[in-house]
């Protein structure tokens, strides 16, 4: 099993950050599964790479490109990551619509791999984000 570092965590990021699966499955399971928090049109589980990279890509899509993830910080063991961040954007065609929260992620590794992940909001963030993902706009 490979010790999951900080480097190993950013560099997964930057390689979804890419849109291109080549890079995506080099940090990330094709099995994997990601359950995405929240009432809205993106929550649930995505079971399998290609849905959690078309999660990613709807992402872009509704905030018109604008999505962006900045990195508190980062936190390893030899199994799991959690990464703070906050996350900001606005909605495609209504740039009033703006996203900004805090958001944990919790990722669990195999072999250099994530395999699981999910996200949590706190406070008054679950209700913004929501609201900026709703299919209401």
């Amino acid at each position: 099993m490979a010790h999951v570092t900080e480097e190993l965590v950013r560099k997964a990021y930057e390689a979804l950050a890419t849109g291109q699966k080549s890079e995506i499955s080099k940090y990330w399971d094709e099995n994997m599964v990601w359950l995405v928090p929240g009432h809205n049109q993106l929550s649930g589980w995505y079971h399998g790479l290609d849905a959690f990279i078309g999660f990613m890509a709807r992402v872009g899509e509704l905030s018109g490109g604008s999505f962006r993830m900045e990195t508190i910080t980062i936190m390893v063991n030899d199994e799991y990551s959690t990464d703070v961040t906050n996350n900001q954007g606005f909605r495609a065609g209504n740039p009033d619509i703006k996203l900004n929260i805090d958001v944990a992620h919790v990722l669990r590794w195999r072999n250099g791999k994530v395999i699981s992940g999910k996200g949590g909001i706190m406070g008054d963030g679950t209700t913004q984000y929501d609201q900026f993902w709703s299919a209401r706009v």
